[in-house]
This record gives structure tokens, C-alpha cells and sequence, in this order.
């Protein structure tokens, strides 16, 4: 693997088989992923950020088959596991996730202290009353006081953004390097939201963690994010430091998203929104799966797929717009707003 690289996606296919068809979720995705960094992949539902994320855990549906690319970590083809003994050596102790829904994520029969020192007994090898000492001491790291009481109580009696810290307090206690977030602020208020953000963020600093958000929303991600993935249709179509995104996208896809944001509206206009829907990744794509939807679109988008063009050696778009061929296209006035905002998200 690359120097400083712990996580490397390369030309990853998934398909899902579902009543006789295939359906192509991930289409040739190549992304590194650097020791220590936080890294967001954002996109529409459905553009495959949730299946990226799992393939490296091992947590596909059972219709579910990489059938082509790697997945290295710590020299080991993640993508050639066979066996959920395989899978154990990576999942927790390694990679560890947040699920978006801690309800779901937790067990209502059982108290969440027991639920705590699952993770600890399974991953640092407690047991009795240092595996306990140990849970009480994972909720106290995520912010929730008199942890001996709420050691002993159940999810029920907790209110959503505390069981969000539960969820987290469970991941942390298998002490992985990679703890992926899948949506960890849906359903939260806008205060809590960024209350567990920060909270994430300092465990990464702690524990030397590297973290990989998973969102739709790219302004919850502004202040947490060293860089963005952007995902469509199966596919990354640009990725570069946060505020390269931001600031300077080159992918019409990311203008789009970009001119998403609630904050851009103006009062008694009708807030931006993507036309269009995403294409059926039943069928084979062609060309550049924005094509139809995109408004600068070039003859040359519908029927050739766009390689990576490099906007600088840390920001690339896969878009025929940067192609030194072709016609010179300005972005939308949403884009420059945001250059002079100069900051985004609701906590900026």
C-alpha cells in the first residue's frame, strides 16, 4: 500500500442480485483513504455511500458480491475474505461503524451497560469487574454523566442523542483505527447534531483515529471534514480537500449538491433542487451518469465516460468540463455565493 494510506478502495464493483437482476451499487471506485484524516463521502440516497462503507466491514446483504477490485488494509485484500472468522480479525478491533439509527443499532432487552461490555469482553479481553469499569469508563469518554446509573439502564430511557453516544461508546470500546459514521446525526436537532460532531471530533484527536463520514448532507460535514469524497450513481465523481469542494467543485454534480444547501435559499424563492432522478443501475450506464441531468452537459457525456482530470494534486473531477477541449462553462451563482460566504453548515 501507499505511504500514510490505511484504507484503499481500488477498481471496486458490487452488485446486488434481486429477483433475477443485477443491479451494479458500485462501479469501478478507487479511493485511498489517509492515516488519521477525516474523510466524507456525500451524495444523494442511493448513490452507494452506506455499501462502500460496509464492504470494508464485511456487512453486505446476502445478495450482496464484490465481483471485481481490492480492498487493502494493513497489506490484507479485504475484498478476498471468504469467512466471517476472516471478517472478526477486521470488524471492531479494526474498522468499527455507527450505525445512523441507534435505536435499531441497540438491544432493548438489555441494559446498556451490558451491551458495552460485549464490545470490551470481545475486543480488549475484560472480564468481570474490569470489563465493567471499562464500560462505565466508554460512557463517561462520550459525555454522558453519572455513568454507574445509566450503566444500568436501558435505551429506552435515554433520550436520541444519548443513545447516539451509546453507539459510539460501544465502537470506541473495540479501540479500532477506522471508525466509519454512517449518517450519525439524522433525526438529531440541529444543537445535538453538532454536539456529537464535536464529540467525534475529539475522540479522533485522542485516539489517533481515522474517521470516514458518511452523508447526504455535505453543511453537517463542513467543520469536521479534512476531505470529500462526492458520490454519484455508484461512482465518485470528485474528491479533494474540504474546502477545494467547497470553494473551488469542478464536478456539475457537486455544483448541484452544492446549491442544495438550505443556508443559499432566499426568502419567498422556491429553495434549489436537483431535476431529474438518478439513472437505474439495473442497466449499464453510458457515458456520464450525470449526463441527464446535467444542464452543461457535452455530446461527448452520453455515450464516453469521463476519466479523472486533476484540478490540483489533491482535488480531481471526472468530468468532461475539464477536459482541455471543451468549452469554457462558469459555475452557478450559488457556488460563487459560497466562496463569499466564506463558510458553511450550520455551525460555521
Amino acid at each position: 500500500m501507499k505511504e500514510n494510506v490505511i484504507l484503499s478502495f481500488e477498481d471496486l464493483d458490487i452488485r446486488f442480485t434481486l429477483r433475477g437482476q443485477v443491479l451494479n451499487a458500485i462501479r469501478g471506485i478507487s479511493l485511498d483513504v489517509y492515516k488519521g484524516e477525516s474523510l466524507a463521502i456525500v451524495g444523494e440516497s442511493g448513490s452507494g455511500k452506506s455499501v462502500l462503507a460496509k464492504s470494508s466491514m464485511g456487512l453486505l446483504d446476502a445478495n450482496g458480491t464484490i465481483a471485481g477490485g481490492h480492498i487493502w488494509y494493513d497489506d490484507k485484500d479485504l475484498a478476498a475474505f471468504k469467512t466471517e472468522k476472516q471478517w472478526l480479525s477486521v470488524r471492531g478491533s479494526q474498522i468499527a461503524m455507527v450505525m445512523q439509527d441507534p435505536m435499531t443499532s441497540l438491544n432493548p432487552l438489555k441494559t446498556v451497560g451490558a451491551q458495552i461490555e460485549e464490545a470490551v469482553r470481545l475486543h480488549q479481553g475484560l472480564r468481570g469487574a474490569e470489563a465493567k469499569q471499562a464500560a462505565v469508563q466508554a460512557l463517561a469518554d462520550v459525555g454522558i454523566s453519572d455513568p454507574e446509573t445509566r450503566y444500568k439502564q436501558y435505551p429506552h430511557e435515554f433520550s436520541g442523542g444519548m443513545r447516539q453516544r451509546v453507539v459510539i461508546a460501544i465502537a470506541m470500546a473495540c479501540r479500532p483505527k477506522i471508525l466509519i459514521c454512517d449518517e450519525p446525526t439524522t433525526a438529531l436537532d440541529v444543537t445535538i447534531q453538532a454536539q456529537i460532531l464535536e464529540l467525534i471530533r475529539d475522540l479522533q484527536k485522542k485516539l489517533e483515529l481515522t474517521t470516514i463520514y458518511i452523508t447526504h448532507d455535505l453543511g453537517v460535514v463542513a467543520n469536521v471534514a479534512d476531505r470529500i469524497a462526492v458520490m454519484y450513481a455508484g461512482d465518485i465523481v470528485e474528491v479533494g480537500g474540504c474546502d477545494e469542494v467547497f470553494y473551488d467543485p469542478r464536478h456539475p454534480y457537486t455544483w448541484a449538491l452544492l446549491s442544495s444547501l438550505p443556508q443559499l435559499g432566499v426568502k419567498g424563492q422556491d429553495l434549489y433542487s436537483i431535476k431529474g432522478t438518478p439513472p437505474n443501475l439495473f442497466y449499464e450506464v453510458k457515458g456520464d451518469a450525470f449526463a441527464p441531468r446535467n444542464p452543461w452537459a457535452l455530446k461527448i457525456d452520453f455515450f464516453k465516460r469521463p476519466p479523472y482530470f486533476d484540478v490540483t494534486d489533491t482535488h480531481r473531477a471526472r468530468t468532461w468540463l475539464l477536459d482541455p477541449r471543451a468549452p469554457k462553462v462558469e459555475p452557478p451563482e450559488h457556488i460563487r455565493q459560497l466562496r463569499e460566504r466564506g463558510g458553511v453548515g450550520p455551525y460555521a
